[in-house]
């Protein structure tokens, strides 16, 4: 199993908006931490940037409606994607069985 160095940084936390760095990361989970948060009702505004490609940390931004914290959307955000992880593994293993049968 792969071992990551995860670090994330609050930058900045206003009362519906917040920025993260997250450092150890890349495009491939951001993605689809942004499009999980963004299919969040309260959810107005979620995206990420790299200002540089092979030096930039990437920066997490949430925005809500008010009706949410980001920490809150964020941590339910990164639950959804822990479960579709699974599903896809658990998929992925079948699909290894009925290959090899």
């Amino acid at each position: 199993m792969v071992q990551l160095e995860l670090k994330v940084k609050v930058l900045r936390k206003e009362a519906y908006r917040v920025e993260l760095e997250v450092d150890g990361e890349d495009h491939s989970f951001l993605n689809i931490l942004v499009k999980t948060l963004l299919k969040d009702p309260s959810v107005k505004f979620a995206a990420y940037r790299i200002d540089h490609p092979l030096t930039g940390k990437p920066v997490v931004v949430v925005e809500t409606n008010g009706g949410k914290d980001p920490f809150d959307a964020l941590t339910e955000a990164s639950a959804k994607v822990k479960e579709l992880a699974k599903e896809f593994r658990e998929a992925f293993e079948k699909s290894l069985e009925e290959y090899g049968s």
